[in-house]
């Protein structure tokens, strides 16, 4: 709780639990949009749990804050925020990677949580997504994949986070949750970007940063990967989208696309006394480059959404009755408990 005890209320970004104490980082007074977005699932399930209402209280405030505040693009929102003046900063800047991304997601899981009654939730989740196929949807040459870019002061990249393959996922518990039916066509072609992500690079593995070719030329994939880029942290996003998917549509070929990953994943990343290693090099299967460091990530999100896409069993974490954090952990929904 120190970390609300701003003149903004908007938290700061780093929390000594040790000392009880919360501060900014050295360089600036900004929080990010995502930091300060991503605490509420847990934050109101607390105060459901202990009856004190401080937590709820603390991370609604922030929400309803944010709901208010100039400087967003038909829903999209800036990547930052400062704790001192309650208002974004580096205005202009719209991207759904990192910074951003779990500010939508959470927008969608909070009205899921208590129950689709709170309609500020949901009124800024659907401009979000309507904000998105403005301005940041694009096609790709030579396949047409559908892709989110990023934005920079009127100018569009062609950039896409693997962080982004969380989206897809948010757009189909979306439309299960009765939101379009669009919401869910815009999910499965988004899935089947993140799935080519994968597949036209050469270990099968993503890197962290695709480009995306949007004019014709001979010879070239959709994807394009930089240097600086090709780097595979073992993330969860794309198999998270695709559990999603074959929960919502049983369409088994995201079963076989979360199984293609598993097995890249062991050939390219598996280390032969135990575990699993960041690489640094997608591109070169011969020698990945391995990292000697697996995110927690890997084992708390990645190896359960593939455990979860692989089970036929709708029960085996009912999605009309918990709703999973940015971080993999099932919350109750409240209107299923008592």
């Amino acid at each position: 709780m120190p970390a609300f005890n701003t003149p903004s209320k908007i938290p700061f970004s780093d929390v000594n639990i040790g000392r009880g104490t919360a501060h900014p980082p050295r360089w600036t007074s900004d929080s990010t949009v995502a930091e300060v977005t991503s605490i509420q699932l847990e934050f109101r399930e607390l105060s459901r749990l202990t009856g004190e209402e401080k937590f709820q209280n603390a991370v609604d405030g922030v929400m309803q804050h944010i709901h208010t505040l100039p400087g967003k693009n038909d829903g999209l929102v800036p990547m930052f925020i400062n704790t001192n003046s309650g208002q974004f900063t580096h205005l202009g800047v719209y991207t759904l990677g990192a910074r951003a991304d779990s500010y939508y997601e959470y927008l969608l899981k909070q009205w899921i949580q208590g129950g689709k009654k709170e309609n500020e939730l949901l009124e800024d989740y659907v401009k979000g997504i309507e904000g998105v196929k403005m301005h940041l949807l694009r096609k790709s040459q030579p396949r047409r994949l559908t892709f989110v870019g990023e934005l920079a002061h009127g100018r569009f990249s062609a950039k896409m986070d693997h962080l982004v393959c969380f989206l897809p996922g948010a757009l189909a518990l979306g439309a299960h949750n009765g939101l379009p039916s669009d919401h869910l066509d815009l999910a499965m072609e988004l899935a089947e970007t993140c799935h080519q992500m994968y597949t036209q690079v050469e270990t099968g593995l993503s890197p962290e940063i695709v480009h995306f070719n949007m004019h014709a030329q001979k010879d070239r994939k959709d994807v394009e990967i930089k240097a600086a880029d090709r780097h595979n942290l073992l993330r969860p996003e794309a198999v998270e989208s695709f559990f999603y998917l074959y929960r919502f549509t049983g369409d088994k070929k995201y079963q076989d696309w979360g199984w293609e990953i598993l097995e890249n994943f062991n050939k390219y990343t598996r280390v032969p006394t135990g575990g699993y290693t960041s690489i640094n090099n997608v591109q070169n299967p011969s020698n990945p480059e391995p990292r000697d460091k697996m995110e927690s990530f890997f084992l708390g999100e990645t190896l359960k959404y593939l455990f979860l896409l692989f089970s036929d069993d709708v029960d085996l974490i009912n999605l009309d009755k918990y709703v999973f954090n940015t971080e993999a952990h099932p919350l109750p929904i409240w209107h299923q408990r008592k």
